[in-house]
This record gives structure tokens, C-alpha cells and sequence, in this order.
């Protein structure tokens, strides 16, 4: 009884992982991708690409859209420019983080609020392939045909009261991030996508200067 308990558990959650995604179905084992992901990323010391961003709030019907360029270096290092429809600039470099709004700019740590060192941790866990071990969230991973889904359900209490869920599709080429959903508890959902990528670029130190 309790193996006929067991399977018909694993048939139903199969069948709501297909149903919540299509196309991809959930990962019984783990290890096989864990080690292709952990060997691929390690060789990932750079990351330049442009993204495009969309921002569906709960209380508009209208998507919020903006697009700019992305770079990404070992280690803890990116820099986030969005170009359109407004310039704006996030810096994050060693636990220091730079945002420059219009005329505005801030200057603070990562660790000045603990929700906000955990979303910052989010970007770079992403980008930088410890994703998996982060232990605020808990991760499923399903397999599509050109892509991977982690998904990560927030455990920490602080990001719980956040996030309902945050999803990262990784390419199977080069196992780097090809979009990331954040999904919040208000209704609130972002998603921004990578695309014109270039691997292990030489990135100057100046891209993630604050000044």
C-alpha cells in the first residue's frame, strides 16, 4: 500500500510539473545536471550581454519594458545599465553597491538590509553558477528541449514574505542564464532576458568602478 501510495504521489506531481510548464518535465535525479552545471560555470570567469526587461504590476494592465547592458565578472562583481526608456545604473562590486537614478545616486552596502543582501545575492548567484547552493531558497529542476528551469521557493523568512517563487531558465549550451522570473507575493512579476552574450570577455575594472 505504501508503494502504491508513493507512485501515485510521483505520477501526480509529475503531471502538475508538466501542467505548471509545459514542455519541460521535473528532474528525477539531480546529479548528472548539477555536474554539468557546476563543471560549466567554473570555466565562466566573464559575462557580457544586452537584456530586456518587462515589469507586470498588479494594479496596471499595461508591462513596464526597458532594455540596456549587462556585465558580469568573477567575482561578485556586475553592473546593470538599463539605456531605455530611462537611463538607470546599478552597480554591485565586492559588497558595495552604486544605483544612479537620473541626477540621483546611492551609495550602500550589501549587507545594510537583510532582504535586500538576498536579492542582491539572487543576481549574482544567477550569473555565477552558485545558484544551487544558495540555502535561502529550495530548487526543482525540470528539462525542456533547449533549456533548463530551476525553480527556487523561498524558505528564508524574509524573502518568503517577498517571492512567491523566482525561475531561471539556463541554456543547455553553456549553462548560463538565459531569463530570470521573479514572481512576488503582491502579483507583481518581472522577468529579464539575456541575449547577444559573449563568454569570458575582457571586462576592465572600470566597468564596476563606484565612484
Amino acid at each position: 500500500m505504501h508503494k502504491f501510495c508513493s507512485g501515485l504521489l510521483g505520477i501526480i506531481l509529475t503531471l502538475t510539473a508538466q501542467a505548471q510548464y509545459p514542455g519541460f518535465s521535473l528532474l528525477k535525479t539531480q546529479d548528472a545536471f548539477k555536474q554539468a552545471f557546476n563543471a560549466a560555470t567554473k570555466n565562466i570567469f566573464s559575462i557580457k550581454s544586452d537584456f530586456s526587461q518587462e515589469k507586470t504590476l498588479s494594479m496596471l494592465s499595461d508591462k513596464i519594458s526597458s532594455r540596456g547592458n549587462f556585465w558580469f565578472r568573477r567575482e561578485n562583481k556586475v553592473r546593470m545599465e538599463y539605456t531605455q526608456p530611462f537611463p538607470y545604473l546599478l552597480i554591485l562590486n565586492a559588497g558595495r553597491i552604486y544605483i544612479r537614478d537620473g541626477q540621483k545616486e546611492n551609495k550602500l552596502s550589501a549587507n545594510s538590509g537583510k532582504v535586500f543582501e538576498q536579492v542582491n545575492r539572487i543576481l549574482l548567484d544567477c550569473v555565477g553558477g552558485t545558484v544551487l547552493t544558495n540555502p535561502d531558497f529550495r530548487a526543482r529542476i525540470f528539462e525542456g528541449p533547449g533549456s533548463f528551469l530551476i525553480e527556487l521557493d523561498p524558505v528564508a523568512k524574509n524573502l518568503k514574505e517577498l517571492y512567491q517563487k523566482i525561475n531561471i531558465f539556463i541554456d543547455r549550451k553553456d549553462y548560463t542564464a538565459v531569463s530570470i522570473d521573479m514572481f512576488e507575493l503582491s502579483g507583481d512579476h518581472s522577468s529579464i532576458h539575456f541575449f547577444n552574450k559573449v563568454l569570458n570577455a575582457n571586462i576592465p575594472d572600470t566597468q564596476f568602478a563606484i565612484p
